[in-house]
Order: structure tokens, then sequence, then C-alpha cells
């Protein structure tokens, strides 16, 4: 407020976003010679920013390959092409949703995760299928931007390293890749071995972090940054979804073409994100490792021990040491089994809701199952999967965010022992009111269960 009266609203906000990109690179081991940072109002956003930067360097005959395309957010089969994921832009402008972004329109190829099996895991020849994809793609003359998942709603990557490397030896001039963090399921390490292999990496400051919605950054290596900076050539639909302060301030040129749209909502959700993100790499780099460990250990054993639950797809994402505490699972999806057959979609739905809710007076019983009952359980929105020859259903999801961390955190050793043990217990709680709920529904009909006040 003292620089706004100082400097003007404008001035002092943009120079507050720039020292904000300073603060992120800090909290996530990165120097401003190694990358840039471009905020958005989300993580949908910033997936145009990509597909901006790649045609600015490659040229318009552009296709997006989307790795994880069953399992990414819903925006992105809309940012893939170039076209409005919403009926108003982030500078306001009312638009069509799904007609074409001026400059940026283009074709894209979905590569999905799901195998499409009784036995719900990741498709064994996901590698084999994006080497198809963009071989088919650069026989057609076109380059790829080409935008992996690390990690996807289900807290799986692909495609592997050992694919990233063939495709880096086979189209080294060809192949653009931007990295789909937006979970922020991913260690530091990891995050800049991506960046030092050239990788653009999308993220968010809410999802893991647990930061406000709507908050999104595009991190851009230093050698794309010094090739991207001219003021000609730019998609005028883009100049739609960014203002000026959302570029970095060495960008000159390119934030000369942007009008200065103060964005508040915008600014406060990153303050708060950062502050987020703080919290938790000041949490000793130990404590954050035992703490996932654990954690995975008794959501699993919780998952597994229940009758109703069935832990979906473990042991599909491959860790090495440079995944640091992310080595260790902190999304636990499942799908609900009811007279031995998973949960639809639309039932899965209803019990998604009814955790949320106060359920005593629907469901009475004991004390106990009442103080079950009463719990209002938070768990990840379903995600449906669709198997071949069989019904659809969809995976609830148990999971593990920053703050759970960060608040269990004690230097005493023995009372973060116990705050640990007292989240596992929570979260027994949650299976526990699954299958109370289940108990219920199994002597009537499902019924559509209102939203809680």
């Amino acid at each position: 407020m003292q620089s706004a009266i100082t400097a003007g609203l404008e001035a002092a906000l943009d120079a507050r976003i720039e020292e904000m990109r300073s603060e992120l690179r800090a909290h996530l081991r990165l120097s401003a010679s190694e990358v840039d940072v471009v905020f958005s109002p989300s993580g949908t956003d910033s997936q145009l920013h990509a597909l901006f930067v790649a045609r600015s360097l490659l040229g318009p005959a552009l296709t997006t390959i989307i790795v994880g395309s069953d399992q990414t957010g819903s925006g992105t089969v809309y940012t893939a092409r170039g076209r409005h994921f919403n009926t108003l832009t982030a500078g306001e402008r009312p638009v069509r949703k799904d007609a074409p972004i001026d400059g940026l329109s283009c074709d894209s190829v979905e590569v999905p995760l799901f195998g499409g099996t009784r036995d719900v895991r990741m498709r064994t020849d996901g590698d084999a299928a994006v080497l198809d994809a963009i071989d088919a793609v650069v026989a057609n003359g076109a380059s790829v931007l080409l935008q992996i998942m690390d990690s996807s709603k289900l807290g799986w990557r692909s495609p592997s390293e050992a694919c990233l490397d063939e495709i880096a030896n086979r189209w080294p001039d060809q192949v653009w890749i931007v990295v789909d963090a937006c979970q922020m399921r991913i260690s530091r390490r990891r995050m800049k071995t991506y960046l030092d292999r050239g990788y653009m990496v999308l993220i968010t400051g809410s999802k893991y972090f647990g930061g406000p919605a709507f908050s999104g950054a595009l991190l851009v290596p230093a050698g794309l940054s010094r090739s991207l900076d001219r003021g000609e050539g730019i998609a005028p639909g883009v100049l739609d979804y960014a203002s000026r302060s959302d570029w970095p301030k060495r960008w000159s040129a390119l934030r000369s073409r942007f009008e200065s749209r103060p964005n508040l909502g915008q600014w406060l959700r990153w303050e708060a994100a950062l502050e987020e993100i703080k919290a938790y790499y000041q949490v000793p780099d130990a404590f954050r490792t035992l703490a996932l460990r654990q954690l995975e250990a008794g959501i699993e054993s919780l998952i597994m021990l229940s009758s109703s639950l069935h832990l979906v797809g473990s042991g599909t994402k491959a860790c090495g040491s440079e995944d640091e505490e992310f080595a260790h699972a902190t999304i636990f999806p499942f799908t609900i089994n009811r007279d031995r057959s998973p949960l639809s979609p639309d039932r899965c739905r209803v019990v998604y809701r009814a955790l949320a809710q106060d359920l005593r007076e629907v469901i009475g019983g004991s004390e106990a199952d009442q103080a079950i009952t009463a719990r209002h359980c938070l768990v990840g929105q379903p995600v449906r999967i669709e198997m071949r020859d069989e019904e659809p259903t969809a995976a609830l999801r148990l999971c593990v965010g920053a703050r759970l961390v960060t608040e269990t955190w004690s230097p005493d050793a023995r009372a973060a022992q116990q705050n640990l043990q007292r989240e596992l217990d929570r979260i027994a709680d949650v299976v526990a009111k699954i299958e109370l709920l289940l108990e219920h529904t199994g002597r009537m009909e499902f019924v559509e269960l209102p939203y809680a006040n």
C-alpha cells in the first residue's frame, strides 16, 4: 500500500510481482539465470502461454500431443488446440467457447493413460503410443508440442525417461516439451532436471501446496527466454489471456505488446500460495520424507484392509533418487465396490458429496457410528474410468497435501509422531464413513443427497 501511494498502483504491483518471481524461484531452488516465471490466472491459462511460446519459436505448423489426456484438466481439450476454454477470457472479453483463438489455433492428438482393462492400471504401451503419435505428426510436416504428465490426477507419470531420451535423439529440433506438473507433486530436483533439458513446466500454487485455486504459472528455461523476447509476430489472441505484469520484466519487447491490467485477485492468490510453499520447504527435508513415507504406508494399508475399497494402479510411477520425498505416493485412488461390482460414476459422485456432509439424521446408528457420519470428509473428486467391455466406473482419491506435512511437523520427534498418527486416524474415519454409507445404501436405493449448506 505504501508503494502504491508513492509509485502508483500499476508500478507498485508490477514491482511486487517481479519480487514474487524471485521468491518462487528461491523456494524451488532455481535461479534467474536458469528460468523465467510467467504468472497466470490458472494452470489452463498457462497451457495457452506454453502454446504461444511454442508457436512463436516453431512456427504455425504445429500439433499438440497430450499425454494423459484422460487425466488432465478439463480445459486442456481446448487449450491444446488453441481454442477458448470458457466464455470469458482472462482479459474479461466475451468469447465463444471452443472458438479458435486468433493466431493460436492448431491440431491436437490425445494419448490417454488408461489401458481400458478390467484391472485399472496405466497402459503398458504408453511409450510406444507417444512415439507413434510423434512419428505421424512429423511425417505430415508439422512440429510437435508434447505435453507430458508428471503427475496425473491418479499420481501417474508418462512417458518414461527412456522414451524422452529417444525423442531427443530422433527429433531434436521438431519436438518441444512442456511438463504438466500442475499437481506440484514433484521434487525440486526433478523439476530442475526438466528445466535443464529445455522443457517448459506448468505449475500451480494450489493442488499439493493448498494455496488458492486459480494460481498458475509457466516456468520457461532461460535458453527459450532469450529466443522468445521479440515484439513482432505475436499471436493477437494471446493478448486477451495475459497482462503486462504476467511476463518477466526482462522480456521488455514482448511485455510492451500487452496492456497493463492490474489483476489484484491473481496477485493475492499467488501471495497466499507463496506462503504455503515457503512454509512447506521450511520443514526439514528428513521430516518431509518421513511424513510422506508413513502416510503412504498407513493410507495404503487402510484401503487394502477395507472389503469395499480397491486401490487403483499402485506401483505405476517409477521413482528414483531425484524424486526426493515424492518417491512416496501422495495420491491414493480407489474404486468403491458394492455387491462385488465397482460403483458407477454417478453413484461415486453421490458418495463424494455425502462424505462432506453431517449425516447423523440420515443414517442414525450407534453413538460411535454417528460420530463418524457427522464428520465432514473432503476427498479428491471422482475420476471417470472407462474399461473395455465393462460399464464405466470412477475412482475417488485420498490426497496428501503440503499443509498436512507442515502442520504435523514439530522439533519434538514424539509430538511430530503423534501428529502423524492423528492424521492417519482422521483418514481412517474417511474409510469408515464410506463403509457406513455403503451399509446404509445397501438397504435402500441410492438417493441424490443435497449439497451441504
